[in-house]
């Protein structure tokens, strides 16, 4: 996450926290039983490091945010850094286990993230990405009291705008709610198809995919995914 964040964090911890329960018990069941050290990419005000713990693994949250990692470090003793994560301070192979929860909007250039992720994973190594769903979730989407005032769609409808084949930053739409997370901070985009050719390019090979929630049309994507045991193509090599 970019340092965008700094100022937000009380009232983003507030906003998102509330709602945060099933993502929470999301992860702990999409990442199953496990050990030895975990990054969590963009851990945020550490939402999610708890979750991890509960797996039987150890958390090491990672974020660009001083003022989220300030928030993070009163809420769980979980070692943090305050890093890139385009620029991972990590050795080749030095985790068992990344999470990506909720940060594919937050980063521009997001394939080179999963890159530097495959990169400090051991061969066969599990990489979560829980998040944002690429084709119903994001910049190009209307929900809500937009739809109910036009009469249209039912409970659940989304519309989608021409601009889902946009990748990169967006800057706010008339469509968007006012007031929320992208509304104040803005939003990246990576469409379905450049997320998973991503996967492959950073040599992780997906081995589950779900969109969670009961929800009409799934807002949130999760993959698991190992890396292949022959590493990542072109990956800087760190010391």
């Amino acid at each position: 996450m970019s340092a965008r964040y700094d100022g937000l964090a009380e009232w983003y911890d507030e906003y998102i926290g509330s709602t945060a329960g099933d993502g929470i018990a999301d992860v702990a069941r999409l990442l199953g039983p496990g050990d030895g050290p975990c990054l969590d990419l963009g851990c945020g005000t550490g939402l999610y490091l708890d979750a991890i713990r509960s797996t039987g693994r150890t958390p090491v949250g990672l974020d660009r945010s001083a003022d989220q990692l300030g928030r993070a470090r009163r809420r769980d003793g979980a070692p943090l850094l305050q890093g890139d994560a385009a620029a991972l301070p990590f050795a080749d192979a030095t985790f068992g286990t990344v999470t990506a929860i909720w940060v594919s909007t937050d980063i521009p250039g997001f394939p080179g993230v999963l890159r530097e992720a495959a990169r400090v994973l051991r061969p066969g190594g599990l990489l979560l990405f829980y998040g944002v769903h690429p084709c119903f979730n994001g910049p190009h989407i209307e929900t809500g009291p937009h739809l109910e005032a036009r009469g249209a769609g039912g409970e659940g409808a989304v519309v989608i705008h021409p601009t889902y084949r946009v990748q990169g930053w967006h800057r706010r739409a008339p469509w968007w709610r006012e007031g929320g997370v992208r509304d104040r901070l803005g939003m990246s985009h990576v469409p379905l198809a450049e997320l998973i050719n991503a996967f492959a390019g950073a040599g992780l090979a997906v081995e589950h995919a779900e969109e969670p929630g009961e929800r009409p049309v799934p807002m949130v994507l999760a993959l698991r995914a190992r890396r292949s045991p022959g590493g990542v193509s072109g990956a800087r090599s760190a010391g």
